[in-house]
């Protein structure tokens, strides 16, 4: 069951990624005015590509936890390392957003639960037994990706000079 939802979800995000990519390139004009802009641009840029690069590797060999466990955790540990220095070197929020200082924030919560998860995942058999690893990881993923889509809208309505 896993293998199908990653298979559905890989696309899925790259797909997101496609369609983020036309709205930079249509704003593209306006944002290369700002680092602020463009640094917020790539991280939904990394939002939506990291969780489908991390579908794409749990596919490679769904039956090795190993393989799984230490691209989720290296893929994870990037997209908070990209997230922190957005949060830390470019502004988060924009004068027109205050809600994606929120939406980046939860968003960072959300690739520490999956560098967690991956890193001990016997971490999720305290919520149930039927909640495995990979499958606690399909959630989270769906969460950030959700969360991407968010920051996307925020920032694609966002006024110029912020």
């Amino acid at each position: 069951m896993l293998t199908s939802f990653y298979q559905a979800f890989a696309p899925t995000c790259f797909t997101l990624l496609g369609l983020w990519l036309i709205v930079v390139q249509t704003r593209h004009a306006e944002w290369r005015q700002s680092a602020a802009l463009r640094n917020r641009a790539y991280a939904v840029t990394l939002n939506f590509a990291l969780p489908g690069l991390m579908s794409l590797l749990a596919l490679i060999d769904p039956a090795s936890k190993t393989e799984w466990r230490v691209a989720f955790a290296i893929v994870a540990i990037g997209g908070l390392a990209a997230l922190v220095a957005l949060v830390l070197f470019g502004r988060v929020q924009g004068r027109g957003n205050p809600l994606a200082g929120v939406v980046v924030g939860l968003a960072l919560v959300g690739y520490t639960l999956v560098a967690v998860v991956a890193l001990a995942p016997g971490i999720t058999t305290n919520l149930g037994p039927s909640l495995t690893a990979l499958r606690s990881e399909a959630i989270l993923l769906s969460l950030l990706i959700f969360l991407g889509v968010n920051v996307a809208w925020l920032l694609m309505f966002d006024e110029t000079g912020s």
